[in-house]
């Protein structure tokens, strides 16, 4: 099979053709792509680009079948046993990074999963000590291999929540992205959600258990002064805000995403 013939043997996107292309030959380049249409793929190549195409056609994700995903202008490597990094939690880190600044500081992620957040906290802040929780020993896995690639010093703990984090101390910041999809939303037997851990997506329940959970503990476990701030749903800010607010916390905001939407929502223990 040649390139030219590869990319229109499927209905995939051209741009998805040619991105699982140059995953089965590494270092094929655009400008290779167009100058040499009638270059063959070997068998091998021709094998793994038709499993690939076939499995793209069914509905899973390019990033689990390219094995990566970009975020804040990093590639993490992903796997279907942690949610696929959206530019929205991105949001999160510019808060974080924000608050805090580049003074030292004890910080640790709740729910880890690639480790895309507490990676990027630790690259971005040098001065800041990681720590990072997930219950998925599988998520783990991934989250350590993207930190030793990307050379983030980030302290992995297995574990719900605080449960692993006893006599680890108190902290500056905590961030999580928690699980926030009620459990009967039709988003998740839909698009890519499908194939992403559902552990990750739904608390099965309201979509409220997890976040009211981590607002719970966070008073015992932060520095007076210390922030906690949470990604959830673009309709929960107004019961995160009364969450935070009930657990005693003050300088209470929500920050919208860049459609406009409730996406980030902090709170800040007396200090």
């Amino acid at each position: 099979m040649t390139l030219q013939q590869a990319l229109r043997r499927h209905s995939l996107p051209r741009l998805e053709a040619r991105m699982l292309l140059q995953h089965v030959r590494p270092g094929l380049t655009h400008a290779r792509l167009i100058a040499d249409p009638d270059l063959l793929l070997s068998e091998e190549e021709t094998e793994l680009f038709e499993q690939l195409a076939l499995r793209r056609l069914q509905g899973e994700p390019m990033a689990y079948l390219l094995g990566e995903r970009e975020f804040y202008g990093r590639n993490f490597r992903v796997s279907p046993a942690v949610l696929i990094p959206r530019p929205e939690t991105e949001h999160l880190v510019e808060a974080a990074l924000a608050r805090l600044g580049q003074l030292p500081a004890q910080v640790v992620d709740l729910g880890c999963g690639s480790g895309a957040i507490a990676i990027t906290l630790a690259l971005e802040a040098p001065a800041w000590q990681l720590q990072a929780v997930d219950l998925s020993p599988a998520a783990l896995e991934v989250a350590r291999d993207n930190a030793e690639q990307l050379g983030a010093a980030v302290h992995f703990h297995q574990g719900s929540w605080y449960q692993p984090l006893d006599g680890q101390g108190s902290f500056d910041l905590i961030v999580s992205n928690p699980p926030y999809i009620e459990q009967h939303d039709h988003h998740l037997a839909e698009g890519d959600v499908r194939f992403e851990p559902r552990m990750a997506l739904t608390d099965e329940h309201d979509g409220l258990l997890c976040l009211r959970e981590i607002i719970a503990g966070a008073p015992a476990r932060l520095k007076a002064g210390g922030w906690l701030m949470l990604e959830h749903g673009f309709d929960q800010g107004d019961a995160v805000r009364q969450l935070l607010l009930a657990a005693g916390l003050q300088q209470v905001a929500t920050l919208p995403d860049l459609a406009g939407l409730d996406r980030v929502s902090m709170g800040q223990l007396a200090g």
